[in-house]
């Protein structure tokens, strides 16, 4: 791995919803992620109304961590088995990047989570059990209707990269983010 990029943009939360939120669309994916692979709390339904939570603030940072590959990574040709674990290795590292969002945090903001939550070694939704990290579980952009890729395109110019055919791409970026400045009376 080269580097870890830190990329930020403090947006009007309303703003944002009014041009990046569509939740019936991505609560919709997210669920057939789901269905594929496997049940989480982070991710919709939830018990709760959305627009509540985006209109509960003034102001979000979006946080992204552009992670670069060296050369030589770029030129290698993986075998699947060797990127389903180097891209495994990479999801465990959102539980450390994300450590710098909940430092954020304070009683008039919520951070929100770089994708599906993966604190657990498998999600307690799954086998109907409540989740066992309340504390620490945030949803996520997408999960809350955010357009994630819009998103990263429009306030950094890059675009989210996949990998393919046994190579990686470029750069992975992971998009979290913290809702501030709590509206009075919420």
């Amino acid at each position: 791995m080269s580097q870890i990029k830190k990329l930020t943009a403090d947006v009007d939360t309303e703003e944002y919803y009014n041009n990046y939120v569509d939740f019936e669309k991505f609560s919709k994916l997210c669920i057939e992620e789901q269905e594929m692979l496997e049940y989480n709390w982070s991710y919709p339904p939830f018990e709760f109304d959305v627009d509540e939570v985006w209109n509960s603030y003034n102001k979000l940072k979006i946080i992204a961590f552009k992670i670069e590959f060296s050369q030589e990574e770029l030129d290698h040709t993986f075998s699947d088995k060797e990127l389903e674990f180097i891209l495994k290795r990479f999801e465990r590292m959102k539980v450390k990047l994300m450590n710098e969002i909940y430092a954020l945090e304070n009683e008039d903001s919520l951070g929100l989570f770089l994708g599906k939550c993966n604190l657990c070694m498998r999600c307690t939704r799954g086998f109907g059990m409540p989740c066992k990290m309340p504390f620490k579980m945030r949803y996520s952009i997408e999960a809350l209707g955010g357009d994630v890729d819009r998103t990263i395109e429009d306030l950094f110019g890059d675009k989210i990269l996949y990998a393919h055919d046994g190579k990686l791409p470029d750069y992975l970026i992971f998009v979290g983010g913290l809702l501030y400045d709590k509206k009075i009376g919420d």
